[in-house]
């Protein structure tokens, strides 16, 4: 509205007292005295918006003569912390008021022999026109009518009591009644002032929709003159042909609720042409909650050029539309669209304004807007702490990393910011003098002591005996590890596909599966000790024993499931033995290739489907249908894009708002539950969560595997740490030396940030209490390590 920044407002009473004692002071005498009060602070009034500082009431005292009466007064003004001067004539009195402007003034009014009372009060009035409060101060015998006093222009009259507790009383019921009331008028008129010099079109109508006012931009704008509107119901006016049908009934529906209404609206110029406007409606609530005005800002939009056609898709702007628009008045974080622009008349201005209202007449929304639409909206009749509260949470929801919890200090907890730092985020995108290039595998081919495939009929008795209990999530990778000469893959996937079907499904030969394990394991690096072909092996193992939970039946087809075993058989190939981060820092061809973003994720599914659709003796998709092929590759790729950690808390978070929730709901209902296992955006999150549990479900193992997988990683970190040292790169996981770490206090830290929800989320979809109780007997066993300031992994020997 243009409003000032800051009002100043003091407010004045008058009042008059009325008996006097005989042995007063002569008329003549004409000296002040002042009292001053305790220093106070500057008191607050709130008025509508705005909050008023007030002075401290400044009290002028007029009496001929001291007596117990005036002492009474200024011992009030004392105690109520007023400002107290005390004249003894007219003459000093209306000097001193011309000095101070006080905002209350005491005439002793008992006796008229030693000045008029009356008189003084005229004069004061005639001095400062709005006077806020003249007290009479009248003898105990006096007539009852106070008209006289009125009509000489006093506010209230107080009967003689020099009881000092009357006296502050009377004051203290003076300052929270005529003076705040005054008070509280000066800023009325100092708000309409700043409603004059808008360059906004405004006009308040009462409840009834009566027109009680319209400012100078108002007039100029709709070429009317306010005595033409003022005392006319909105009803009278005439209104433009271009407004939609059932807009008034719309825009009224919403404003007698209580609500804000804001859109495009035509309204009807004095000479007949329509005019096209931004208006904003509000309603304003008074006293015991009812409507009391109308208040509407209207701002030109210079559209009268384009068609029709273009002008009413436009004007089609619903309220639910502008919802992101509500509360900028109060809102910090929040940008309004339409306030951004420059309050002048320019054609720029209007021409940006046009462009927005188009913008927010589209009906295509991003799901994000429609939440903070949505939250607008709840702003609208919040009260203040709760609108404030959701302000902080459109600030967050208008940041990138929606899903990234934010840590503390790096001192609280360095294990975990380190965690974080290596495992989520792509490096410090630095390339350093000295790029570090990683030993190329072109071509990647099937090895050639593996050309001749085995058979599942033809694995070695010792191997298959290791394989007899595959199906347990307490099965041994390892003893499959040491008996298949660090090539589990190939055998455990041999037997798992095997399970599955995955061959029917396929329409492949089982040679041909044979073949493309082999060429997949070959292409792990064996050289890691912790992201080689047994890792893998591990994470299919998982993620067929999670396929096989009821729950994940209902939800998946069978073409999920293959897309889900195959994804996690090559989730890592060709893993470098680096985090992300680290290949970023370091230049690598890889970071560069991918941009350093999701770096080796993206190379694993490139690469799988590389090695697989180059040569037809491996190519486990040659004969299936082109459709069914493409929709295969698309849900294998989004399985192994989710493994990457920097999207971890997105991927947990939809699962849990998207799936556990709404299953909770439902259940609690006694509904079904198809519609939300099987709709295709749950599904696509049912198999991130999936694969991602099977990728770390390390410390859900049985506690040996779990101690074994612990000491794997971390050795692969501390060869990470070493060999930054050695290029000069930036160390990633500072905590990962070999020489310093403490390995039950990376497992204690990666458990409770990354682990612990994402595990009870899965459990609580697909019935996992034996990965529970996993869970808690190895963290219990890592605090009870960390417990004795031990580092290693297992205590020493007794």
């Amino acid at each position: 509205m243009g409003c000032a920044s800051s009002i100043h407002i003091s407010d004045r009473v008058v009042y008059h007292s009325g008996k006097e004692s005989e042995d007063s002071h002569s008329p003549q005498q004409t000296n002040t005295t002042q009292h001053q009060g305790n220093p106070t602070t500057l008191t607050e009034v709130q008025f509508g918006p705005m909050k008023l500082l007030k002075d401290p009431l400044q009290v002028l005292l007029v009496f001929a003569k001291e007596d117990s009466q005036s002492n009474g007064f200024c011992w009030a003004c004392e105690k109520a912390n007023f400002r107290c001067s005390m004249a003894r004539t007219p003459e000093s009195a209306l000097e001193c008021f011309l000095e101070k402007h006080h905002d209350l003034v005491i005439i002793d009014h008992r006796h008229s022999r030693h000045f008029d009372a009356e008189a003084l009060c005229r004069i004061c009035h005639v001095v400062v026109s709005m006077l806020t409060c003249v007290l009479s101060l009248r003898p105990d015998r006096e007539e009852a009518s106070v008209m006289p006093l009125i009509n000489a222009g006093f506010n209230r009259r107080y009967v003689e009591n020099a009881n000092m507790m009357a006296c502050y009383n009377e004051l203290l019921q003076l300052e929270h009644g005529e003076v705040r009331a005054q008070f509280k008028l000066r800023a009325g008129n100092a708000i309409f002032t700043a409603l004059e010099q808008s360059q906004e079109a405004i006009e308040i109508t009462s409840e009834d929709q009566v027109i009680q006012y319209v400012n100078p931009a108002y007039e100029s704008i709709m070429g009317y003159q306010q005595g033409e509107l003022i005392g006319k119901e909105i009803i009278e006016v005439p209104k433009s042909e271009k407004n939609k049908p059932d807009l008034l009934e719309t825009i009224n529906s919403c404003i007698r609720k209580g609500k804000e209404w804001q859109g495009i609206y035509y309204a009807k110029k004095k000479n007949g042409d329509s005019i096209q406007q931004n208006v904003k409606i509000t309603p304003v609530i008074g006293q015991g909650g009812k409507i009391r005005h109308y208040v509407s800002i209207n701002r030109p939009l210079n559209d009268n050029n384009k068609s029709d056609k273009s002008s009413e898709r436009v004007q089609a702007e619903s309220q639910t539309d502008i919802q992101s628009s509500k509360h900028k008045d109060r809102r910090k974080g929040s940008l309004d669209v339409r306030s951004t622009t420059s309050r002048g008349s320019d054609g720029s201005s209007q021409r940006r304004h046009s462009s927005m209202a188009r913008i927010h007449s589209m009906t295509i929304e991003a799901p994000i807007t429609k939440v903070i639409n949505i939250i607008n909206a709840a702003q609208e009749s919040s009260p203040m702490p709760v609108a404030e509260a959701l302000d902080r949470v459109l600030e967050i929801l208008r940041t990138t990393e929606l899903y990234s919890p934010q840590l503390g200090t790096k001192d609280e907890d360095p294990h975990t910011n380190d965690l974080v730092g290596g495992l989520m985020t792509d490096g410090l995108r630095r390339l350093s003098g000295n790029e570090y290039i990683f030993s190329t595998k072109q071509p990647h081919h099937l090895p050639s002591h593996l050309t001749t495939p085995l058979s599942l009929n033809d694995i070695p008795p010792r191997i298959a005996q290791t394989m007899e209990n595959e199906d347990s999530w307490d099965f041994d990778i390892f003893n499959l590890e040491a008996a298949t000469m660090k090539r589990p893959l190939t055998y455990l996937g041999l037997k798992i596909f095997s399970r599955f079907g995955v061959c029917e499904f396929l329409n492949c030969p089982e040679a041909t599966l044979r073949s493309w394990l082999q060429v997949i394991e070959a292409n792990y690096h064996s050289s890691n000790s912790y992201h080689n072909s047994s890792h893998a092996a591990d994470v299919l193992h998982a993620t067929a024993y999670f396929l096989c939970k009821e729950r994940v039946k209902q939800s998946l087809d069978p073409i999920d499931e293959v897309a889900a075993l195959i994804a996690a058989t090559v989730h890592d190939v060709d893993h470098p033995g680096r985090t992300n981060s680290f290949l970023c820092n370091a230049g690598s061809e890889l970071a560069i290739l991918y941009n350093d973003t999701a770096v080796l994720e993206s190379h694993h599914a490139a690469l799988a489907f590389q090695i697989t659709t180059r040569d037809d003796k491996c190519n486990i998709f040659k004969n299936i249908e082109r459709n069914e092929y493409r929709t295969l590759r698309q849900a294998i790729i989004d399985m192994v894009l989710a493994t990457e950690m920097t999207k971890h808390f997105e991927h947990v978070n939809k699962f849990v708002n998207s799936i556990n929730k709404p299953l909770a709901a439902v259940e609690e209902n006694g509904e079904s539950v198809k519609s939300i296992l099987t709709s295709p955006e749950n599904r696509i999150l049912v198999k991130r969560m999936l694969i991602k549990c099977a990728d770390i479900s390390n410390p859900c193992r049985p506690l040996e595997l779990c101690i074994e997988w612990a000491g794997r990683i971390s050795e692969e970190y501390f060869a990470q740490t070493d060999e930054e040292k050695r290029q000069g790169l930036p160390v990633v996981m500072p905590v990962f030396d070999r020489n310093t770490c403490s390995i039950p206090k990376s497992q204690i830290s990666f458990i409770d940030y990354f682990i612990t929800d994402m595990f009870d989320a899965w459990d609580a979809f697909a019935d996992l209490p034996n990965l529970m109780q996993h869970l808690d007997n190895n963290f219990k066993y890592w605090k009870g390590l960390d417990e004795r300031k031990l580092h290693s992994l297992r205590p020493p020997p007794e």
